[in-house]
């Protein structure tokens, strides 16, 4: 793939700016969401803060070096509701919350001093492009039931709680949204070529908005597809400084006032919700760099090396749940972001990263995004899912699949997870579990090894 913008290059400031805006409208959906499935009080905000600052100490330690942004984990849902499941009080969760995310650092410390010593030609072996390729594609297709179900609803509730807009109404603006995406890709010219989810996501909420304010103005729910109530929530009371700059409630504020109630029980229960997460996340650590290696053509594994990118996700997850409750992870919204827009420019992470912290005060950019319908995203996101899907496809181009070891090995990844394989662990109270993609990689590795002597002959 040839990029428009390398790792290094620098585009001009305005040009910059709006890139961030893309990658932030990208992956902004998914991380403000995490805290709101836990919920306890948890904000949106202050995630999306944290997110922020993971990236920047991400890129830190990355030397610069890897353009992708790090968000919210889904992996630790689980872990998070164990952290106030097991607290004495929620205020005790909120402090569970760091040490949780502590400990989860703490593994891929640990890990990075392994491959430090031991380098990365063994990990290269353990995961060649056969079983790292359908690997990342099944990333891509777990997330394909997300984006369908998103494109089927808009963001008003009828009184049972459901989406009360009519659903081919909504799939409407989501093809506006995706058909404008990838016009704009593949026939824009200069600018528009470099930003196709920022005129999409634009296009398809015009649409939208159209049959809402009709729909408003007539009484009819199946017109309504976006919610304005988060603008209306920003006049209350009169439109003043305090309405457009808010402090986000940063979870280390209330964490303080429980961390009394921390004892050495609740840290055994904490240590059994994260450390083995940590390490299926550590698998897709891996693919998601092996991927974006793919698209930049530089082996970040080898340079700045797997080492700093573990302790880069690791440092920089602790530093983001200090102030947003979140462990954070690569996202393949925002390697795919690079891949289609073919911008590989660090400064424009650089800038998104900025863009996160300062927007997380900045009350109507927030409450803008909160209102992109649910049928937006899912439209954009068909590309960007679909796009992570094809890349990881791409890296199986050169592997013969004529050859029954490579093609078992292909075979039983992808079926595993596009089938949803998952396993749950019952640790006393608590429930751990490896996600479909790790289980797939895991058998995938598995077959590799078991079928390695025929790949040698």
């Amino acid at each position: 793939m040839k990029l428009i913008y390398d790792v290094k290059d620098k585009p001009k400031f305005g040009q910059v700016l709006v890139f961030a805006i893309q990658q932030l409208l990208a992956i902004m959906a998914a991380t403000l969401v995490v805290p709101i499935i836990i919920g306890h009080g948890m904000s949106s905000v202050a995630a999306l803060f944290g997110a922020g600052i993971g990236t920047l100490v991400y890129l830190l330690f990355t030397k610069f070096r890897s353009p992708v942004f790090l968000g919210s984990s889904f992996a630790f849902l689980g872990s998070m509701a164990a952290a106030f499941a097991g607290a004495a009080s929620v205020a005790a969760g909120y402090a569970g919350l760091i040490i949780g995310a502590i400990i989860a650092g703490l593994v891929y410390v640990i890990i990075a001093l392994i491959v430090k010593f031991a380098g990365v030609n063994w990990l290269n072996k353990l995961m060649p492009p056969v079983v790292i390729g359908p690997t990342v594609a099944i990333i891509g297709l777990s997330l394909a039931g997300n984006a369908i179900s998103d494109l089927q609803n808009g963001d008003v509730t009828n009184i049972a709680g459901a989406s009360a807009a009519n659903p081919l109404l909504c799939i409407l603006c989501g093809i506006v949204a995706l058909f404008v995406t990838v016009l704009c890709s593949t026939y824009g010219k200069k600018m528009v070529k470099l930003i196709p989810f920022i005129i999409g996501i634009l296009a398809g909420y015009a649409v939208a908005s159209v049959f809402t304010v009709i729909g408003n103005a007539a009484g009819v729910d199946a017109l309504k597809i976006i919610d304005f109530s988060y603008f209306s929530a920003l006049v209350d009371g009169g439109v003043g400084l305090k309405t457009f700059i808010e402090v986000p409630d940063f979870t280390f504020v209330t964490a303080f006032k429980g961390i009394k109630e921390v004892d050495a029980e609740y840290i055994i229960t904490l240590l059994a919700a994260y450390a083995p997460v940590a390490f299926v996340v550590f698998a897709e650590h891996v693919a998601d760099h092996k991927n974006i290696s793919s698209i930049i053509e530089k082996d970040l594994l080898e340079d700045p090396g797997l080492d700093r990118t573990l302790l880069g996700d690791g440092v920089g997850s602790m530093a983001g749940a200090f102030f947003g409750g979140c462990p954070n992870t690569t996202y393949g919204e925002s390697v795919a972001c690079v891949a289609i827009t073919r911008n590989a420019s660090v400064i424009t992470i650089f800038t998104t990263a900025i863009l996160a912290l300062v927007i997380s005060f900045f009350a109507p950019f927030v409450a803008f995004v909160n209102s992109i319908p649910a049928c937006v995203m899912g439209g954009v996101c068909i590309a960007l899912y679909g796009f992570i899907a094809v890349s990881g496809l791409k890296m199986i181009q050169k592997v013969d699949l004529e050859q029954n070891n490579n093609l078992f090995v292909v075979a039983t990844i992808l079926i595993c997870g596009i089938g949803g394989l998952a396993l749950n662990f019952n640790i006393g109270d608590k429930t751990i579990t490896i996600t479909s993609i790790a289980c797939a990689l895991i058998l995938g590795i598995l077959v590799n090894v078991m079928l390695s002597k025929k790949t040698k002959e």
